[in-house]
């Protein structure tokens, strides 16, 4: 796993203590899509008195090699998303530069493949206020009448152990949770049903040394609030499919919104395994022919 993408990302990235360092990750963000060749465009929106944006990168389908083609129609894009705000005094390594890091690793990989589907890659501001950021982006999809085929979002995807007790459960979760905190977690509610199993089949097909666990949740999570942490809960609000891809976050890192979640605290190899299944399942969904083998 390459780590220039985290050098260049981790530091405190606060919309009031740090604006200067949130606008100079939305422009590495930004600048990273343009040199992978993706279409960039911003999603601004209104909040806590000022502009913000959602970073956008668009990788174009091939529309000829599609089925839809034949009926006239563009099938609906596929998301792959990571918020790239931080909490007041955290450099935000895990939370959330892992995610981003391993998004861009992902959409580098899937330039090299002919898509039937658009895959849009986003960077969500604000998602530590609230989810602002994505729900402004789910609520801008819903007006507009635009489907999706899901969002895979990534959130704190860097930290892992092999030690006994290093994974704790979350109050309520009806499903057997390890004890060793080395595992991805997939979380989705019932209209992302097929999209858990997607993700989950294609981690455990290409994959194979990710330890994953999935989970989901009745209605859209209102009893589990845990499973509702970060910018798949916008997507479930407005009724679209979503899967939550997660360490887990303050359940195995201690470093969690911490000044302590710094670079040295993350597994490279895992995030690297992440990388692939998210590639994995992104070449099942967007419906992919590759013309090289992911590396």
């Amino acid at each position: 796993m390459d780590d220039r993408h985290l050098h260049a990302l981790i530091a405190e990235r606060h919309p009031l203590s740090s604006p200067a360092a949130l606008r100079r990750a939305e422009d590495y963000l930004a600048e990273q899509f343009r040199l992978l060749g993706l279409d960039v465009s911003a999603h601004p929106f209104k909040a806590l008195g000022d502009t913000y944006r959602n970073v956008i990168g668009t990788m174009l389908s091939q529309k000829g090699d599609s089925p839809h083609a034949e009926r006239g129609l563009s099938p609906s894009p596929l998301l792959i998303a990571a918020h790239y705000d931080t909490v007041l005094g955290s450099p935000g390594a895990d939370d959330n530069a892992s995610a981003l890091a391993v998004m861009l690793e992902a959409a580098r990989c899937l330039r090299e493949v002919t898509l039937s589907r658009e895959v849009r890659f986003i960077a969500f501001c604000l998602e530590e206020e609230n989810l602002l950021g994505s729900l402004a982006y789910a609520s801008w999809l819903r007006e507009s009448k635009q489907e999706i085929s899901g969002a895979i979002v990534l959130e704190c995807v860097g930290y892992a152990r092999t030690e006994e007790g290093s994974q704790k459960k979350p109050s309520g979760v009806p499903i057997a949770v390890p004890s060793v905190g080395d595992f991805l977690a997939i979380v989705g509610n019932q209209t992302s049903t097929g999209l858990v199993a997607a993700v989950e089949g294609a981690a455990k097909q290409h994959v194979s040394d990710l330890k994953t666990v999935s989970l989901i949740v009745p209605g859209n999570g209102e009893a589990l609030p845990d499973t509702r942490r970060s910018d798949h809960a916008a997507f479930w609000h407005y009724g679209y499919p979503a899967v939550m891809l997660t360490d887990t976050a303050n359940f195995r890192n201690p470093h969690y919104h911490q000044p302590t979640d710094t670079i040295e605290t993350l597994d490279l190899g895992f995030m690297d395994k992440v990388a692939r299944a998210v590639t994995a399942a992104a070449l099942e969904l967007a419906g992919a022919e590759m013309k090289k083998s992911v590396q």
